[in-house]
């Protein structure tokens, strides 16, 4: 996949089959989308194309009040559509001045003067320039000015996009791994570098690794304990479990704490970035009177974890 920073230096892009969103967590909608771009580009000898925005537009637009979680981190976003077959992404910068284009300087300036695009896939509601004033009905007016087709997805299609990335946000937040990852296709993920902590896990006889989350708008999931495949710098995967939390039994501050432990493992792990795929929530995060109770829990959840994985088998 090609991956233009704007259109500073974009070139050799054959005949463009386009389509423009933010594509926040690339579910399973999105997905069709992606499917749609390649199916229009084989069919004139051309090539799919994203255009996209970073950062999100509402943190441009709201900066006081969006508080906006991202599902994905731009890295993630960028593996993800590669993985699906996206043949270019042009990543394009998001600020004021860029939102106050008309939809006539979009088309004229960026898809057709600079992209020479040849179709545009779009969903029946898609709005887009300043005010929202590029609608569905302009694009096809403006399509016989500038030589391009539009291909319209309709309203069926755009619901099942419409799974949203909002859906799969909230579904997160409530712990509920199983319908985010079905609207996402596949885990959610985390990424991490693996750092190092107070190593009160090894001494509860549960050593952990802690994660450190780079991105400050990177989404977390609901504080608890859940079922995780960790994915090591060296491709293997773990089985294990993970605690999000604030450790209430045994810490009195207000840092989150993400630790994993893994399945019958040992070694060691520090300054390792690893991918955590969430699998299912197991409960709350809870204040045990005593350490020895906190064990014994840890101890169930193990049971309980190794048991769901068996089930998968």
């Amino acid at each position: 996949m090609n991956i233009f920073q704007g259109f500073e230096h974009l070139e050799g892009i054959v005949n463009p089959v386009l389509t423009i969103g933010v594509f926040d967590g690339v579910h399973v909608g999105h997905q069709k989308i992606i499917e749609q771009l390649n199916r229009e580009a084989e069919l004139i000898g051309g090539e799919s194309v994203l255009f996209t925005f970073y950062p999100h537009p509402r943190m441009v637009l709201y900066p006081e009040s969006h508080e906006l979680r991202l599902i994905q981190t731009q890295a993630e976003k960028i593996d993800k559509l590669r993985r699906i077959g996206l043949k270019n992404i042009i990543v394009h910068p998001f600020t004021l001045e860029f939102s106050r284009l008309t939809a006539v300087e979009f088309v004229r300036d960026y898809l057709v003067n600079r992209l020479n695009v040849k179709k545009l896939v779009i969903g029946y509601d898609h709005q887009f320039g300043k005010n929202r004033e590029g609608s569905i009905t302009f694009l096809k007016e403006v399509a016989k000015t500038y030589n391009f087709e539009v291909i319209e997805i309709d309203a069926q299609e755009v619901d099942e996009v419409n799974i949203s990335s909002t859906k799969i946000r909230n579904a997160i937040m409530e712990g509920d791994m199983e319908l985010a990852n079905t609207y996402l296709g596949e885990p959610f993920e985390l990424n991490g570098k693996v750092v190092e902590g107070e190593a009160l896990g090894k001494s509860l006889g549960f050593p952990t690794a802690n994660l450190d989350i780079e991105s400050e708008i990177k989404l977390i999931p609901k504080l608890g304990v859940y079922a995780v495949n960790v994915v090591l710098s060296n491709g293997s995967i773990q089985e294990g479990m993970m605690n999000i939390g604030l450790r209430p039994t045994i810490a009195n501050h207000h840092d989150l704490s993400i630790e994993v432990n893994l399945f019958d493992f040992s070694g060691d792990l520090y300054n390792e970035y690893v991918t955590v795929q969430f699998l299912s929530r197991f409960r709350d995060e809870l204040k045990f009177d005593s350490i020895l109770e906190l064990k014994e829990q840890l101890a169930k959840d193990e049971e309980n974890i190794r048991s769901y994985f068996a089930s998968l088998v």
